[in-house]
């Protein structure tokens, strides 16, 4: 599809936010510029002005995007659990391999968490999801414990992405269960 046959695209604001995230995966924040973000999502430049003022406007749209969709997530494998067992098996899910494991999604936390130091509008929303995710535990954990397996959850996923020896399934398992006396 051409820049032209895209000119009353519907989708166009959402593809714009989109081709954000890719640009700050493939570049990081710092390097994300109008220019990137308009090659990305095949939108002439002005498109990406007309929808947001600014670069920072754009940015905490597609973080705002980013936090939300991974809460859902997290907050959806949660809900699946029926006690304490199954929800000590969700989380080892979450940090193995169903929601922080993929190493975009890991890259584009680094990069929301420092873009969310530095942006109290973010940092608010970035509290928010804290504060969902240990909701969503706290239904099975005490919140000393839900705050730790939500610190624990990050961590690992943080440690692996860069480890030369990660943390696999079983470790990480252990790991829940002495947390979580599971």
């Amino acid at each position: 599809m051409t820049q032209q046959s895209r000119r009353n695209d519907p989708a166009r604001r959402q593809r714009i936010i989109d081709a954000t995230l890719a640009v700050i995966a493939d570049h990081g924040t710092a390097a994300t510029t109008h220019r990137r973000i308009a090659a990305a999502a095949q939108v002439p430049l002005g498109s990406v002005t007309y929808y947001f003022a600014t670069l920072e406007d754009l940015l905490t749209t597609a973080f705002l995007q980013l936090a939300m969709e991974s809460s859902a997530a997290f907050r959806a494998r949660l809900e699946a659990a029926t006690d304490r067992a199954t929800a000590c098996t969700a989380v080892i899910d979450i940090i193995a391999n169903q929601v922080w494991a993929e190493p975009r999604t890991l890259l584009l936390s680094y990069e929301l968490y420092a873009f969310a130091a530095r942006h109290p509008a973010v940092g608010a929303v970035m509290q928010q999801w804290m504060d969902s995710s240990r909701d969503a535990l706290g239904r099975f954990f005490d919140p000393l414990t839900a705050r730790a397996l939500d610190a624990l959850i990050e961590g690992i996923g943080i440690h692996n992405s860069i480890d030369r020896a990660p943390l696999d399934r079983d470790a990480v398992r252990i790991i829940v269960e002495r947390i979580a006396d599971c």
